[in-house]
C-alpha cells in the first residue's frame, strides 16, 4: 500500500480528550474516530488490525471445535423476559420500540438467543456436546464510556456457548475454552494470566478473566511467581496453570492468599476474556430439555466465552508501546514493514523502494511504501508512531553502495545491510 493513496489522518500532538495510552495512540495514528459517545468508527489501519484479531479467535474456535454462527444484534425483549434478566440487567441495556410496538433491545451479550436456538433444534444427547460461537457487534450503554475502545458503548465481542449433557461434560467444554484462550493471546504475543473472577449479571459458579499484563492496566492483579516461568514458555501449560494462584483485586483476599508473600506477584492487567460455567441457569428458565441416554428429559449444562476482540486492540496497544509509539506484535499488525523512501523524486532512491515494494509484494509480505514528499525526519516519527514491526529506509547515499537501513520497531536496532540480506529478512 501506497502512503500517498492511503487514508490515514495523522495527529502530531496527543488529542485532549484521551486520558490514557490506547486512546491516545489510536487517535494520533488515524485508527479510529469517534462518532458519538462510545462510539467509534474504525478507519483502515485500525480495521486491518480489528481482522487480524478477528482472524485468530475465529481459528484457534474452530480449533478448539466451537462452530460459527452469526446471531443478530437486534434482540427480542421476550427471550430476556423468559431468562428473568431483561429487568435485572439495568440501563446499561439498550431498549427499542419497532413500529409494530415490539419491545427490542440491542445485544448486550447473547445467552437467551443462542439458548432459544439450541431450544428449537436440539432434543437428544447424541447431538451433545455443542459449542456455537459468533463474532458481532454488541452494545452496553455505559453511563460514562471513557478510554476510547477500552470502555466504550458498541464493542465486537466473540462469544461462544457449549452445551453439555452433564456437570462433568460442561468442566470438560470450559477446560478446552480454558486452553484455547491461552493459545489465542499467545499467538496475538501476549502475557495473558488467567484470574478467579466474580460472574457478575450472568451468573454461574465457575469463571476466570484473562488479563493481559500492561503498566497502565486498569486492573491490579496478584499471582503466584510461578506463572512467569509458565509464560515465558513457547508452548502454552493449562493444566500447570490452573493449579496455580492468580485473582484480580475485587477476588484477592490478603489475609486467606494461598501464596506465601515472597511468592506473589503483583502487577497491573487488562481484562481482554471472560469464561463461565453457569450450569443450568439459562436452561431451566426457558425450559430446555433433551433426552439423555435412557431416554428421561435433563437440563443441559452451560458455559459463557467471551473475547473482547475491538478491546484487545487497545489493550494491546496498552502491553505494548513506547514514548515514541505503538509496538504491534507481529501476528496483528496492520503491516509487517514500513518502507521509508527518504528522498522521494530521487530517481535511485524512486527506482529502489519501487523494486523491494513489489518483492516484498509479490512474496505476500504486507508493506506500507511512504512515497510521499515529507520531511525524513517526519517520516520516521510517523512509521514509530504507526508501529509496524520492521522499518526499511532507502536513501541517496546508502542505495548509491546498494545498502539499505533494516530497523527492528520493537528493539530499536539498526542495520545496514544489502537489499538482498533485507529481503530475505523480510521474506
Amino acid at each position: 500500500m501506497y502512503l500517498s493513496r492511503f487514508f490515514i489522518p495523522l495527529i502530531k500532538e496527543n488529542p485532549a480528550e484521551a486520558k490514557i495510552v490506547s486512546h491516545r495512540l489510536m487517535l494520533r495514528a488515524g485508527m479510529v474516530r469517534q462518532t458519538n459517545s462510545g462510539i467509534y468508527s474504525w478507519l483502515p489501519l485500525g480495521l486491518r488490525v480489528l481482522k487480524k484479531i478477528d482472524n485468530i479467535v475465529r481459528e484457534e474456535m474452530d480449533k478448539a471445535g466451537a462452530i460459527e454462527i452469526l446471531m443478530p444484534a437486534i434482540q427480542p425483549a421476550k427471550l430476556w423476559q423468559e431468562s428473568g434478566r431483561y429487568d435485572d440487567y439495568g440501563k446499561e441495556m439498550l431498549r427499542i420500540t419497532d413500529r409494530h410496538e415490539s419491545d427490542m433491545l440491542f445485544g448486550p451479550t447473547a445467552e437467551e438467543v443462542v439458548t432459544d436456538i439450541f431450544r428449537k433444534n436440539v432434543k437428544s444427547y447424541k447431538s451433545l456436546p455443542l459449542n456455537l460461537y459468533n463474532i458481532q457487534w454488541k452494545f452496553r450503554d455505559e453511563i460514562r464510556p471513557r478510554f476510547g475502545v477500552m470502555r466504550g458503548r458498541e464493542f465486537l465481542m466473540k462469544d461462544a456457548y457449549s452445551f453439555d449433557l452433564d456437570k462433568e461434560g460442561a468442566k470438560k467444554s470450559y477446560d478446552i475454552m480454558y486452553e484455547a484462550y491461552l493459545k489465542t493471546f499467545k499467538r496475538m504475543g501476549l502475557t495473558a494470566i488467567p484470574v478467579r473472577a466474580d460472574n457478575g449479571a450472568i451468573g454461574g459458579d465457575l469463571s476466570h478473566e484473562f488479563q493481559i499484563l500492561a503498566e497502565t492496566g486498569e486492573s491490579q492483579i496478584f499471582y503466584d511467581k510461578k506463572f512467569d516461568d509458565l509464560i515465558a514458555q513457547d508452548e502454552v501449560n493449562p493444566q500447570a496453570m490452573r493449579e496455580l494462584y492468580a485473582a484480580a483485586d475485587e477476588m484477592h483476599d490478603e489475609d486467606n492468599c494461598p501464596v506465601a508473600k515472597e511468592d506473589l506477584r503483583t502487577k497491573r492487567g487488562v481484562e481482554v476474556g471472560h469464561i463461565f460455567n453457569f450450569g443450568t441457569k439459562y436452561t431451566k428458565a426457558m425450559d430446555v430439555k433433551v433426552l439423555d441416554k435412557e431416554g428421561k428429559s435433563i437440563y443441559p449444562d452451560m458455559g459463557s466465552y467471551g473475547i473482547g476482540v475491538s478491546r484487545l486492540v487497545g489493550g494491546i496497544i496498552e502491553s505494548s508501546h513506547d514514548d515514541n509509539g505503538i509496538i504491534w506484535p507481529d501476528a496483528v499488525a496492520p503491516f509487517k514493514v514500513g518502507l521509508i523512501n527518504i528522498r522521494t523524486g530521487d530517481d535511485a532512491c524512486d527506482k529502489a523502494c519501487e523494486d523491494i515494494y513489489n518483492k516484498l509484494q509479490n512474496a505476500s509480505v504486507e508493506v506500507l511504501y511512504d512515497d510521499t514528499k515529507e520531511s525524513a525526519g517526519k517520516k520516521f516519527a510517523s512509521m514509530d508512531l504507526i508501529g509496524l514491526p520492521w522499518q526499511v529506509a532507502i536513501g541517496p547515499r546508502g542505495i548509491k553502495n546498494g545498502l539499505v537501513e533494516l530497523k527492528n520497531r520493537k528493539t530499536g536496532e539498526k542495520e545496514e545491510v544489502s537489499v538482498e540480506a533485507a529481503l530475505k529478512k523480510l521474506v
